[in-house]
């Protein structure tokens, strides 16, 4: 995974932090700091940093009885390059069942190959 130009600024700790939360694909914020072992108020520094460069998203929830909040990664952009060979959209978009024999199927394979 490359490295996003917000990325590259952040300190070692919001660097562990955004990791955090992107390996357990969210966390509440009392856990967070806890498991950076820092301080509630460096952890709150850091979440409202990643989440100001929008690299998480914080949600206001309620957990162990106590007010909180419930940290997410960014959803990323997605890459539609993927499922394109030249100007060909795969086959397998929208079409349950794709048979390989078909022209489309070869066109799109071959369009794939000659972008080597």
């Amino acid at each position: 995974m490359s490295a996003t130009a917000a990325e590259t600024g952040l300190s070692e700790t919001e660097r562990e932090g955004l990791e955090l939360v992107r390996e357990t694909g969210g966390i509440h914020q009392s856990e967070f700091w806890k498991a950076l072992d820092i301080s509630s108020r460096k952890g709150s520094r850091v979440v409202d940093s990643l989440v100001d460069q929008d690299l998480i998203q914080r949600e206001e929830t309620v957990y162990e009885g106590h007010n909180t909040y419930y940290l997410t990664p960014m959803p990323s952009d997605l890459d539609f390059s993927l499922l394109m060979a030249g100007d060909m959209l795969s086959p397998f978009v929208g079409d349950e069942e794709v048979d390989p024999q078909s022209d489309a199927f070869t066109q799109w394979v071959m369009n794939l190959a000659y972008e080597e």
